[in-house]
């Protein structure tokens, strides 16, 4: 007769392997981060085509930002032959406010600007002049505070980039119809409502898709896409230079509408977000599209359990997440130091490009020299975050931007060449601290709030551009074309000194929830 003892044995090895396998699924599997470790942590193909398909929305992102370069600028001008009047016309010195219109025409056709269409050159304020690139830049401010929280809530991150990229193109293509500066300004201002999250929802839903060992690649490729669309915009306006300002905003707007479809057919969501919105199912099958992994049945098992246990603290009021940020001592500290950062970044970023013109150079090779100057910023970010901490980096890269850009008004009025020079090098710091910065902010802030915490630090870069925009206007004069780089070079120095107020984040793992942030930085004794 058999034996009924090994039958017993082995259900009840059965009982206690599950009980093991549950134990140790629950010791090996923490967090989403660790889950991402175990099954996208690596970076194979699937990962790099998200990863470009996603960075592509950078190109039309920095066309945006500077296409006023070339649309808004002031065109170049001639004496004609028909001088009837006692003035004395020459079109390197003469001020073309103070001569009579029978004296001069534009070099071209009127339309080649909005300035030169309508009459805007000798415009008494400076507020007018700068009105269409301040509102864009406003609209891109204030779209942050009525949308950027529907990336971390309702709409995810690529929904929102989706509804962001087609208010932007859609916009921006219907601008061409504009009659007058006004109506310009306010069109200027819906595109830039609608290109307020692309940035952020870009670097967070790439940053989302992978490991921590890959966060800094796919940083610089965003980065790198935004480059190639800041160097292509030159190259668009440079083969329009005989057409009217409305060609550029053609060139630049059909191609956004394009990649829109694209996005919506091509382009999976954040397997955080949806796990984090209890969208299991959508979870699962983007994470094994994005594996390298073949043991289906683990991530299955690691999907429901971190289910269970990360929806259980997320409270379905769309706003909660927003008043437990600014409800939490640490969090209100974090986010006014980085935002008084990213605007001493942004205020010097931005406007070495906007007032590029003010140095008397090519504005076509002008921008190009910038853009292309972005391209080592890349390497030396990559650098600064595998090697130093995020705090130090910011800190020199701020400081070494202010020192070049005060230094310009003191340059020789005749060595053009140093100051470009000296331009070119604080642009350099500037970037790359306006790198550094956007990867900073993903790392201090957990899942349910890191594209508002993120866009809020992007925001404030975009508010200094706001007023980089009317600085640059205000020193269109003669006397004063020098001036906005010491108010450049001085505020982001100061600025950059607030990074001393925000925590290290180097090698921290990606939290996603604000218990989880607190629970590691109260263990590791992080002061904030």
């Amino acid at each position: 007769m058999a034996d009924p003892q090994p039958l017993l044995s082995q259900s009840d090895n059965q009982q206690e392997n599950h009980s093991n396998d549950h134990q140790q699924q629950q010791h090996e599997v923490k967090s989403l981060d660790d889950m991402i470790e175990q099954t996208i942590g690596g970076f194979g193909w699937a990962q790099l085509v998200q990863a470009i398909l996603v960075s592509l929305a950078s190109i039309f992102d920095s066309q945006q930002a500077f296409l006023s370069v070339y649309t808004d600028a002031q065109p170049t001008w001639h004496c004609t032959n028909n001088n009837t009047t006692t003035t004395t016309c020459d079109s390197r010195r003469s001020n073309i406010c103070k001569l009579p219109k029978s004296d001069w025409a534009w070099d071209g056709f009127a339309s080649k600007t909005i300035v030169s269409e309508w009459g805007l050159q000798c415009s008494s304020s400076a507020f007018i002049r700068g009105l269409p690139s301040s509102s864009h830049f406003m609209g891109c401010i204030l779209g942050t505070f009525f949308v950027a929280r529907l990336a971390d809530s309702s709409l995810g991150r690529k929904n929102m980039l989706l509804l962001s990229c087609l208010v932007m193109s859609i916009t921006t293509s219907i601008t061409i119809l504009s009659n007058n500066v006004w109506i310009y300004s306010l069109m200027r201002f819906i595109a830039g409502v609608g290109r307020a999250s692309i940035g952020t929802c870009t670097i967070v839903l790439l940053v989302e898709k992978v490991g921590r060992k890959w966060r800094n690649l796919v940083g610089i490729m965003d980065f790198f896409f935004f480059t190639a669309g800041t160097v292509s915009l030159p190259a668009i306006a440079y083969m329009n230079r005989d057409s009217s300002w409305r060609a550029i905003y053609l060139w630049t707007s059909v191609p956004a509408l394009v990649y829109s479809a694209i996005l919506y057919f091509l382009v999976s969501e954040s397997p955080r977000w949806l796990l984090m919105q209890g969208r299991q199912e959508e979870a699962m099958k983007t994470l094994k599209s994005l594996s390298t992994l073949n043991n289906d049945i683990k991530l299955q098992k690691s999907v429901v359990y971190l289910h269970r246990r990360e929806t259980s603290k997320v409270e379905d009021d769309i706003f909660s997440s927003i008043k437990d940020l600014f409800q939490r001592r640490w969090a209100r500290h974090r986010i006014l130091a980085l935002c008084i950062l990213g605007f001493g970044i942004g205020l010097t970023y931005y406007g070495m490009t906007l007032g590029i013109g003010n140095l008397g150079f090519d504005i076509y090779l002008s921008v190009v020299f910038n853009g292309l100057l972005e391209i080592p910023s890349f390497f030396i970010m990559y650098l600064l975050i595998e090697r130093w901490n995020r705090r130090s980096s910011l800190l020199i890269t701020c400081v070494l931007s202010g020192i070049f850009s005060i230094a310009i008004i003191l340059a020789d009025e005749e060595l053009e060449k140093i100051k470009i020079g000296l331009e070119l090098a604080s642009f350099l710091g500037a970037c790359t601290a306006y790198n550094v910065i956007l990867i900073y902010a993903i790392e201090l802030f957990p899942t349910c709030v890191r594209n508002f915490a993120t866009s809020m630090a992007r925001q404030s870069i975009t508010f200094g551009a706001v007023l980089s925009s009317i600085l640059v206007s205000a020193g269109g004069d003669d006397n004063n074309k020098l001036l906005p780089y010491v108010v450049f070079g001085v505020v982001i120095m100061c600025c950059g000194f607030f990074v001393v107020c925000l925590p290290e984040t180097r090698d921290v793992p990606l939290f996603d929830t604000m218990e989880e942030q607190e629970e590691h930085e109260d263990n590791n004794s992080v002061v904030v």
